[in-house]
């Protein structure tokens, strides 16, 4: 079997609105490494979107799933509850970086995270409106992807989003909007749009992640923080791509001296098991009704499983403080790419730990972006072996998601395939 092959079969069964980044079907992975069907290996350098946190197929993880498909697979939490969500539940509430006592739920992806924490926050607040930022991501789902501040792909023909929603500008670094811009707007919406005391929550990225991987400002989250406590309005951090270790924090809210009221996480939870969480302060979580929250497969004993080995794993490898070795070595990799005349033009690394990014440029003396040739940099580095992913609101951003537990050899492999893909 060849990657055409299962490519052809892929595009007659398979709805075109499900895109790739590459024509490769994996057969085995382990840790920061890919094989395809055709025996190819790959560095990998997207984790699967950060999921990957703790690599592929580590054993420790692996062997916790065995062990729990030896005892059930499934039963709803809902009908019968089990240890392992309780369990993971504590450990998450004692992790979280906000004060006081903290309650969690446990569902299956990003979307359903942000979506049930809005719905936590409208049930404590009695209130309905959201806010969000343009360049954000909170998923796909019809209430997820309104808050998104992204039209192509993700609004495009799917009809007009749900209502309730407001976006602001968001104070990227080196853009054009600022943090008093941004606060601006929000008082703009409070004249124009909705009264503050109908705002539920303002929900944002510490890390944009899709957006391009910029950090906010730290006066953008104390000033969000000050809005919310003037007006009863909930603030919710999305740490779905930043949550666990990525950011060289165990969350990304870490970085900050304001804390959220509720934080939303899921990616690198459970080592590539489907499984997310809403972590909040209790009086908050407790607002909706018994049946009002929960789902069939939400909190999967088998997920629960691998989340519980995740921060096993964590701890016994010292994973976040790795995140932050991982980062050095990555930025200064591609801030020496940005210093060469023989490579494409690109601006120097960013991003905190190791959810590391950099933008590649038409002129080495402004700031145009060229998506095409981030196109054709991804094309070439899988070409030779590299699982490489951009983003960004003009895509032009190479992003870099390695596993934690990557070697320093397969990092350094990966960057000077990168950087022969540059200079291609």
């Amino acid at each position: 079997m060849t990657n055409a092959d299962l490519l052809t079969r892929r595009q007659a069964a398979v709805v075109r609105g499900v895109s790739h980044a590459t024509p490769i079907f994996a057969e085995r992975a382990l840790n920061s490494e890919v094989w395809d069907v055709e025996g190819k290996r790959y560095v990998d350098f997207a984790g699967g979107i950060a999921v990957l946190n703790t690599g592929h197929c580590h054993p420790h993880i692996v062997q916790a799933i065995r062990d729990q498909l030896d005892r059930f697979t499934h039963t709803c939490f809902q009908v019968l509850p089990y240890e392992s969500y309780v369990e993971l539940a504590e450990r998450l509430n004692a992790l979280a970086p906000i004060n006081g006592p903290l309650k969690s739920i446990l569902l299956s992806t990003g979307a359903e995270a942000t979506e049930n924490a809005v719905k936590i926050a409208r049930a404590a607040t009695g209130r309905s409106g959201v806010i969000a930022f343009t360049g954000s991501f909170h998923g796909r789902t019809a209430f997820a992807s309104a808050m998104t501040g992204k039209v192509i792909p993700y609004k495009k023909l799917l009809g007009p989003p749900l209502p309730g929603v407001w976006h602001v500008p968001f104070p990227a670094a080196g853009g054009d909007v600022s943090v008093d811009d941004a606060l601006r707007a929000i008082a703009f919406i409070f004249k124009a749009d909705i009264d503050a005391s109908q705002v539920a929550a303002i929900i944002i990225e510490p890390v944009q992640g899709e957006g391009g991987f910029h950090q906010a400002p730290d006066e953008l989250m104390r000033g969000l923080r000050r809005i919310c406590d003037e007006n009863g309005i909930v603030l919710i951090a999305d740490e779905v791509q930043t949550g666990y270790g990525r950011t060289g924090k165990m969350f990304a809210m870490e970085h900050f001296d304001v804390q959220a009221d509720i934080v939303c996480v899921a990616k690198s939870l459970a080592g590539g098991m489907p499984l997310s969480a809403v972590i909040g302060r209790a009086a908050i979580m407790d607002a909706a009704e018994p049946g009002g929250l929960g789902g069939t497969y939400a909190g999967h004993p088998l997920a629960c499983a691998a989340a519980l080995a995740v921060l096993d794993v964590f701890e016994k490898e010292n994973l976040v403080a790795r995140a932050n070795q991982i980062g050095e070595r990555l930025r200064a990799g591609i801030d020496r790419f940005a210093l060469s005349n023989t490579l494409l033009p690109t601006s120097a690394a960013r991003g905190p730990g190791a959810m590391v990014a950099f933008d590649i440029l038409k002129h080495r003396d402004s700031n145009e972006p060229d998506a095409a040739a981030t196109k054709r940099v991804t094309k070439l580095a899988y070409e030779n072996g590299l699982i490489l992913l951009s983003c960004g609101t003009t895509a032009n951003t190479i992003r870099i998601l390695v596993p934690l537990t990557a070697s320093d050899a397969i990092i350094d492999e990966g960057l000077a395939i990168l950087e022969r893909c540059l200079a291609a």
